[in-house]
């Protein structure tokens, strides 16, 4: 897999699993990195992007990208480079503590 921050889909089913069990809502926000939303907009079927939360095996909170079809369809499909996307800095600990979302 050349793309950046591709995690299998059996992982992220793994990770989404946990964050839906763990009846948490401490992470306020992501750091996206615009890498990883310009490789999943540069596939021609991708209309937008869905974010899916997980919690990986070291129980650090997780958000996943997936590119959606006009159909509002996830597009997984590895065979055909439609990844799942990890975004690994969640706020906290990685936030911008000025911004007035944080400081809400």
């Amino acid at each position: 897999m050349p793309e950046q921050n591709v995690i299998p889909l059996e992982l992220a089913q793994e990770w989404a699993a946990r964050w839906r069990n763990s009846g948490t809502n401490e992470v306020k926000a992501y750091w996206i990195p615009k890498i990883d939303v310009t490789e999943i907009l540069e596939k021609e079927e991708v209309a937008n992007i869905r974010g899916y939360l997980g919690i990986d095996d070291l129980g650090e909170f997780k958000m996943m990208l997936v590119g959606v079809d006009e159909a509002d369809k996830d597009l997984i499909d590895y065979e055909k480079g439609h990844y799942v996307y990890d975004f690994t800095r969640p706020c906290p600990s990685n936030c911008d503590l000025t911004s007035p979302l944080f400081t809400l």
